[in-house]
């Protein structure tokens, strides 16, 4: 007999898993914003162009938001040494030659 279950399935972390079991060194992960902020929100926001697992894991981010973009990011790098980048979906080509968004590195 089948039964159904209520489950959500984040895709940042469905993408890091799957990008991890490509063997891939990189995971870029694209939004609507330019980068991860410090103090989103806040009339002292201001982006985040590098940063390591540690330094992100100490700030906080809004859940639902860019929390799960930037614990994705964390754990792939973790996972597998290589560099996760957040940024806008325009700026592609720019955040993986490190001209936009955020970079996440290991230390």
């Amino acid at each position: 007999m089948l039964m159904g279950v209520e489950a959500a399935i984040d895709k940042d972390f469905a993408s890091a898993m799957l990008v991890k079991e490509l063997n891939a060194d990189q995971l870029l992960l694209l939004t609507d914003v330019d980068a991860v902020y410090q103090g989103w929100g806040s009339s002292e926001a201001k982006p985040i162009d590098e940063a390591t697992v540690s330094e992100l894991r100490e700030q906080e981010f809004t859940p639902g938001s860019m929390g799960p973009k930037v614990e994705a990011a964390c754990r792939f790098v973790e996972q597998t040494g290589g560099q996760a980048f957040i940024g806008s979906l325009e700026d592609a080509s720019a955040i993986v030659e490190g001209r936009a968004g955020t970079r996440v590195v290991a230390c």
